[in-house]
Parts: structure tokens; C-alpha cells; sequence
């Protein structure tokens, strides 16, 4: 996928409250910066943020975290945020260094729509690889739960298979999200596809 450019994106970045600039400095202690003890769940890939922004809106008494490694991404973010909005946070990183961001403190995962990278050699960067689900271990709090939702029947197949092995429980496995569940939190990507008429495939996992 290219990315256009924003116009004044380091500034846009600069400029909002809810990025945090050094998240290194709150690994186990993110609960300090929300100044409560509420559940923190954590977005990978938060994309444009239509997703985590109104999940943070309609639920004050959960903590929320998203993070996305592209400027411009963020850059188109950030101005739909409310100033108000407390309970979310924003991190420019890769994902690839989570466990230097939180310590067994995250209760929720959102995987939404990642890439799939489809070649075999590029398998240890998907988002639910053997790799990925080990750094996961190290950030959750207590019980892991990870909710995916994908356009990508075979990076869905794949996930199952790697969930399972690691010891999660699959449940609210739909293979047409869209035509089974109703008022549903949409990513812009899933906006996108629902238009199109795409299927959207969905799990929820839980491991203790």
C-alpha cells in the first residue's frame, strides 16, 4: 500500500497531547499516566484511529493505547481525536519492540485487518506468528485475549493454527462477521471493504 505524505505531519505529531513522545519511560507504569487502575487494552495498527477513537468514546471505564509506525497515518489521526478524550493514547513505533514499551500490563489486543505478508519467508512478521505471540506473553497482565479481524482467508487459517498451538481458545469465529453480528466498530480499512461487499473474517482468543 503506498502512503501519501501530510503536509506538516511532524508538526501535526508534535502538537498532540495524546502521543506519547517516550513511551520506553512508562513500561510498567502506563496505569500511572492514566491515573487509575482501569484495564488497558491495545490497538496494533491503529491505522486512521476510527476504530480505537470510538471504542475510547463509548467506553470511559477501559484505558486504550493505540500504535502505528507510519508518521502519516498518525498525521491523519490525530485531528479526529476529542481534546477531551482521556482515556486513549497514541504510540509511533513498531511493533517489534512492544516488550520494551509495557510489562504484564495490557488486559486486550486488537489485531485489525494487519498486513498479511503473504510470502512463506516473511512469515515471522505477521501479527499472530509464533514471534509475535511470545512478545505478547510478556505484556499481558494476566488472562491474554486477542480479538482479529481480517479481510485475508489465508492469514485467518494461519492465525487459527497459530492460536490454537499456542493454547488459546478460539470463540466468536465468524466467517462473515458483517452477516452475522450486528453494530459493529468499524476500522476505516473495514469500512472499505463492507462497501465492497467483502467478507470480514473474526475471532476472539483467550488463554490463561
Amino acid at each position: 500500500m503506498r502512503l501519501r505524505n501530510v503536509k506538516n505531519k511532524e508538526e501535526i505529531l508534535q502538537s498532540c497531547s495524546l502521543l506519547v513522545q517516550n513511551p520506553q519511560t512508562y513500561r510498567g507504569h502506563w496505569h500511572e499516566l492514566f491515573a487509575n487502575d482501569q484495564p488497558i487494552y491495545l490497538e496494533i495498527g491503529m491505522g486512521k484511529g476510527d476504530f480505537i477513537i470510538q471504542n475510547a468514546k463509548l467506553h470511559p471505564d477501559i484505558n486504550y493505547i493505540g500504535i502505528e509506525k507510519f508518521d502519516s497515518v498518525l498525521a491523519r489521526a490525530i485531528p479526529k481525536i476529542p481534546i477531551d478524550l482521556k482515556n486513549l493514547r497514541i504510540i509511533r513505533m513498531d511493533a517489534r519492540f512492544i516488550e520494551d514499551v509495557f510489562d504484564h500490563e495490557i488486559s486486550q489486543i486488537y489485531l485489525n485487518f494487519s498486513d498479511p505478508w503473504p510470502k512463506k519467508r516473511h512469515a515471522f512478521r505477521r501479527l499472530t506468528s509464533p514471534e509475535f505471540l511470545a512478545r505478547y506473553d510478556r505484556i499481558f497482565q494476566d488472562e491474554k485475549r486477542i480479538e482479529m479481524k481480517t479481510d485475508n482467508a489465508a492469514l485467518f487459517t494461519y492465525s487459527i493454527e497459530t492460536l490454537s498451538q499456542k493454547g488459546y481458545g478460539l470463540f466468536e469465529v465468524y466467517l462473515d462477521y458483517h452477516e452475522q453480528v450486528e453494530n459493529i466498530i468499524m476500522s476505516e480499512y473495514e469500512q472499505r471493504f463492507v462497501q465492497r461487499g467483502q467478507k470480514v473474517f473474526h475471532l476472539f482468543a483467550k488463554n490463561r
